[in-house]
Formats: structure tokens, C-alpha cells, sequence
């Protein structure tokens, strides 16, 4: 699988509290794909302490997300949350504007724990 620098929403971004992804997509400024756009998320740390976290992508017309709609939302408890696992890989959903990031909802107390999110062709 290749990814695209422009694609990538986290690289092994710690998650210990709820946050914004690293990086936002700006869908004009990234590559053409030929093929059908999918969504990963990847752990790269184990989670310690939290009792779940939220993984969602969120769009905004506005480099700031003044206004947020969000694409998917997709819940996962500690056990799920293992160095190496793939979260999910779905197809980016309709409906994207300009602007997509990822938003990180922690339930819990988490004191460690990795993720990465990206967006690839899937070829």
C-alpha cells in the first residue's frame, strides 16, 4: 500500500486526551486518485487506561472548522486498542468538503497509546 504525505491525517500521534488529528486534507492541494479512496486507522502503540476511544472524520468547508460535519464515527474498547492492529479500512464516505480531518474521543484515563490515519487509493 502506498501512501500519499498529503494523505495522512496522523503518523503515530500520541492520543492520551480528546484531539484533532496532526494534519488536515485539503482535498485541492492533494493527489488525484484513479481509484476508490479508502480511510485507515492503524494502532502503533497499545492504549493503557482509556475505556474506549472514538475515531472520527470530520469535513468543514473552512480550513478552520468553524462548521464540522462529520463522515464516520467509529467506537473501539481497550481490548480492540493493540500495537499493530488495523482499526478499519473503508471507503472515504460521500459527502467530504474541502477540509477533512480525524477527531479522537477518549473515554477514560488513557495514559498511552498511538494512532495512524490516513487516506490511501485503493488499487
Amino acid at each position: 500500500m502506498l501512501i500519499d504525505s498529503t494523505l495522512v491525517l496522523s503518523e503515530k500521534q500520541a492520543i492520551t486526551t480528546s484531539a484533532v488529528s496532526e494534519n488536515t486534507i485539503d482535498q485541492t492541494a492533494a493527489a488525484d486518485a484513479h481509484h476508490r479512496l479508502v480511510v485507515v486507522a492503524q494502532v502503533q502503540e497499545d492504549f493503557v487506561g482509556l475505556t474506549s476511544l472514538k475515531i472520527s472524520l470530520q469535513t468543514s468547508d473552512s480550513s478552520t472548522f468553524s462548521q464540522i460535519n462529520e463522515l464516520l464515527g467509529v467506537s473501539f474498547a481497550l481490548a480492540d486498542l493493540k500495537a499493530g492492529k488495523s482499526l478499519f479500512k473503508m471507503v472515504l464516505p460521500e459527502g467530504a468538503l474541502r477540509y477533512i480531518r480525524g477527531y479522537y474521543t477518549v473515554s477514560g484515563m488513557a495514559s498511552a497509546g498511538k494512532i495512524s490515519l490516513f487516506i490511501t487509493d485503493e488499487a
